[in-house]
């Protein structure tokens, strides 16, 4: 009983959008996720800010966020289970980056890239900025780039979705820790857990996050990719704001955004890789809240109510995720390195998978640029917009 067809390793957001995916266009065979975390307490899918946006500067990352977002604005009818629509929070608040006056040209530029997509982003004026924060100070900047299309959700509805349509179309998920990927003479063979117990299977998809890259390793397959620690702050602030907000970045790359009443921030800072939840609050009151006060006079008088650390699976070389295929290893097939927009590309990445597995190529969206040879190839598709 202990073989698979197909064997899912991680079952965050990536991977049951893999297994939905699958299911749904077709494919029969016996697919088993494992998952180490029953009650994904330290998935980065659990701990993302849900940030969604088409504003990206390479033609891969918008194409797949557009079409991800399509899914999402149909999400909650699409996936309805017994009468029930899904509930995923849904705020098309719209997306904003902030900037001075150096940044322009390149929104100007990006903006251009965009609209060939069909993204409505626009480049707006210092003025026109505060008619959609009212309160934003401006004195240093010249402008922004904005989407109203995009803004953020509930990352773990979206996971959870997911997961229960695929349990419900014969997927099993088994939340045992997976020690290993097996191979034979370069040939996938299946898995062995952390007890010793294996399961055999001829493919293994790793989607295992910012843990895939140590699976990935023990096959003698090295990635540019580590684990890196990401803290999130949420606070109250005294005088409530006039307009609910769009995600907002400001030009330091402190985002903010609303939750309810609250307000959510974070900030990509400098850390060392490797698995670390640690909190470090002198971050936000040291480094962040002048930056955030400045920015908008309302919250200079906070009160934190909540903070928590997760992780991203950061691509040291062109910040973009490793899709699909490896070119030697028969079987073997990831989903890692996606640097923080893995939220926001899930619904796309899966549904291309599956086809890749199911059909042999990719149908929805070419995700060729996003292979693993283009290391080697020296052919990188290199993303300037990470947050």
């Amino acid at each position: 009983m202990k073989k698979a067809d197909i064997i899912i390793i991680g079952g965050g957001v990536m991977g049951s959008s893999t297994a939905y995916h699958l299911r749904n266009i077709g494919y029969e065979g016996r697919i088993i996720v494992f998952e180490k975390d029953p009650i994904y307490e330290f998935s980065s899918t659990a701990r993302s800010a849900g940030g969604i946006r088409q504003l990206y500067t390479t033609d891969i990352n918008i194409q797949l966020s557009r079409h991800s977002l399509q899914v999402y604005k149909q999400f909650p009818k699409e996936m309805e289970l017994d009468g029930e629509q899904a509930t995923i929070d849904f705020k098309q608040r719209g997306y904003l980056f902030l900037g001075n006056k150096e940044m322009i040209p390149m929104f100007k530029k990006q903006q251009l890239l965009q609209r060939k997509y069909g993204v409505p982003s626009e480049v707006l004026s210092a003025h026109e900025l505060q008619k959609i924060i009212h309160e934003l100070n401006i004195e240093d900047l010249a402008g922004g780039l904005y989407c109203h299309e995009d803004g953020y959700l509930d990352p773990y509805s979206i996971m959870q979705s997911y997961r229960k349509h695929a349990q419900r179309r014969g997927v099993e998920y088994l939340y045992q820790e997976v020690d290993g990927i097996l191979e034979e003479q370069k040939q996938i063979t299946g898995i062995r857990l952390v007890d010793g117990t294996i399961y055999q299977s001829p493919i293994v998809i790793n989607c295992a996050g910012a843990w895939g890259v140590y699976l990935s390793e023990k096959i003698g397959i090295s990635l540019p990719v580590h684990p890196l620690k990401r803290q999130i702050f949420q606070f109250d602030i005294e005088k409530p704001l006039n307009n609910e907000l769009p995600l907002t970045v400001d030009p330091t790359g402190v985002y903010f955004r609303h939750e309810g009443k609250k307000i959510l921030t974070g900030f990509s800072e400098e850390t060392k890789p490797g698995i670390d939840f640690t909190v470090n609050r002198s971050l936000f009151y040291d480094e962040m809240w002048p930056i955030l006060a400045h920015r908008i006079p309302n919250f200079e008088r906070v009160k934190m109510t909540s903070s928590w650390a997760g992780l991203y699976s950061f691509n040291t070389v062109d910040h973009n995720a490793i899709i699909g295929k490896h070119p030697s290893m028969s079987g073997y097939y990831m989903a890692l390195g996606f640097s923080g927009h893995g939220m926001q590309q899930a619904p796309g990445v899966g549904q291309g998978l599956a086809e890749l597995i199911y059909f042999g190529h990719y149908k929805a969206i070419d995700l060729t640029p996003l292979r693993f040879e283009r290391f080697a190839e020296n052919d990188l598709v290199l993303e300037d917009a990470v947050v």
